[in-house]
């Protein structure tokens, strides 16, 4: 189980914390980061891109000149594709490019990318991101005694900390997310990954599989005191079923056998043809 060192907001080593290690010490895949990275690309995109047609460019719809006998191309409108100013042949138009990619796919490249951001020692826990005011001159110093000049960093904390969203809202390649929202891509671009110890616990529940479901709970009935049978019971008991299959039998004894089928007589059969009258 991979370990590693809780700071402070004064970049102080407070203690140490135990990673999940189906999460964070998981083998890197990167045929999962890349198809992840294109399906989250690939729903980013707006696609409204549109062009006009023929039947949308502005122009007549009168033919220019007769079919035949002018010496020239024969033509029937002045928005042709092959004009200028005419219309666009099959030119976009507003689509989407989304598609469904597998669950289990997504959560395979979050574990490869959280596991790359430890093997490449790229990853920090802070013990609490209490912060005193939401000003954003304070908080670029916190980040600085945590991971020096890091340009790009992707915190990662519990939802509800107000202070914590303002000071980190105005920072130029600094983003906050909830560890619901992790996604591939923003592990991938941002350069420091640094993680809050509860946003820790959660994403090893969520993606290790450490949280207790119901069907795992055990749980234990205790069943009423049964009352003690008397001596004499288990007597009576013996001869009630003895009298059960008695009666049983001799009900049967009363059904009729089924008789048997009659066999049919063979007659000698006659001949089909007509026979000569004597």
């Amino acid at each position: 189980m991979p370990q590693v060192d809780v700071k402070n907001l004064k970049g102080e080593t407070v203690g140490q914390f135990d990673l999940s290690d189906a999460v964070f010490g998981a083998r890197i895949n990167q045929n999962l980061l890349h198809e992840t990275v294109r399906w989250y690309l690939a729903w980013q995109r707006a696609g409204t891109h549109k062009v006009k047609g023929r039947g949308e460019v502005s122009g007549s719809g009168k033919k220019l000149w007769r079919q035949k006998g002018t010496g020239r191309a024969r033509v029937g409108s002045i928005r042709s594709s092959i004009w200028r100013k005419g219309g666009t042949v099959h030119g976009p138009v507003p689509r989407s490019y989304a598609y469904r990619l597998p669950r289990k796919i997504q959560l395979g490249a979050l574990r490869s990318a959280l596991s790359a951001k430890l093997a490449a020692e790229k990853l920090t826990v802070v013990n609490d991101w209490s912060l005193e005011s939401h000003k954003t001159k304070a908080f670029r110093q916190v980040l600085s005694l945590l991971d020096g000049e890091t340009k790009t960093i992707l915190l990662v904390n519990l939802a509800g900390n107000t202070n914590l969203e303002r000071a980190s809202r105005n920072l130029e390649g600094v983003k906050l997310v909830s560890p619901k929202g992790v996604e591939v891509y923003d592990l991938l671009r941002h350069d420091r990954l640094v993680l809050s110890k509860e946003a820790a616990v959660r994403l090893g529940e969520s993606l290790g599989g450490g949280r207790v479901t119901a069907s795992d709970e055990v749980v234990h009935i205790e069943l009423p005191p049964q009352a003690a049978t008397p001596k004499s019971s288990a007597p009576a008991a013996a001869e009630k079923s003895k009298k059960a299959a008695a009666a049983k039998s001799a009900a049967a004894s009363k059904v009729p056998a089924k008789k048997p089928a009659k066999a049919a007589s063979k007659s000698p059969s006659k001949p089909r043809g007509k026979g000569k009258k004597d």
